[in-house]
């Protein structure tokens, strides 16, 4: 069984910048928590950023890539640099990836670290730009198919597929 990490403020934890959760109630996530395949997770807690937390977006909104190739940074509206706790939160996320060999994960759209498709425009003015999360950007360098919670449908697509592929393996011939 293919389990799948998740960002933690979707399945109800408090741990968002605001010291909220984002709690989705989505059928996908409700089914694969019944089934025990949830690893929660949030990489910038991981990364050492407290709850609550200045809100901290990426500079330009360059995206997750180039913050890893040090050609961005994560800054708070005050003009905090923070990019080391994003990094080392992403580095987190992946390592709990590989211990676990997770294939998949479902993040928060729209955050600095796990957007998948988008991220904030580092104007802190409410504007999305198209981009992937720091998070994002190391998973995905490192195999792991990332979906933002509105794309469960494509993720649970992922997940079958993945389980068919691990059953066929072990089955007789």
């Amino acid at each position: 069984m293919q389990r799948v990490l998740v960002s933690a403020c979707l399945a109800g934890r408090p741990v968002r910048y605001d010291g909220r959760a984002k709690t989705s109630g989505d059928a996908v996530l409700v089914r694969w928590r019944a089934e025990g395949r949830l690893v929660l997770f949030c990489p910038e807690v991981a990364g050492g950023l407290p709850v609550p937390r200045p809100p901290a977006e990426i500079e330009g909104g360059a995206g997750g890539a180039a913050v890893l190739a040090g050609h961005a940074r994560v800054l708070t509206a005050a003009g905090a640099d923070v990019t080391a706790h994003f990094v080392e939160g992403a580095h987190a996320a992946l390592a709990v990836a590989r211990r676990l060999a997770l294939r998949v994960a479902v993040l928060k759209e729209g955050s600095p670290s796990c957007g998948a498709l988008r991220v904030h425009d580092g104007t802190f003015g409410g504007r999305l730009a198209p981009g992937a999360g720091v998070t994002t950007a190391l998973l995905r360098a490192h195999g792991v198919d990332v979906f933002g919670e509105d794309d469960l449908a494509a993720a649970a697509v992922r997940v079958a597929e993945l389980d068919r592929g691990a059953a066929a393996a072990v089955s007789p011939r």
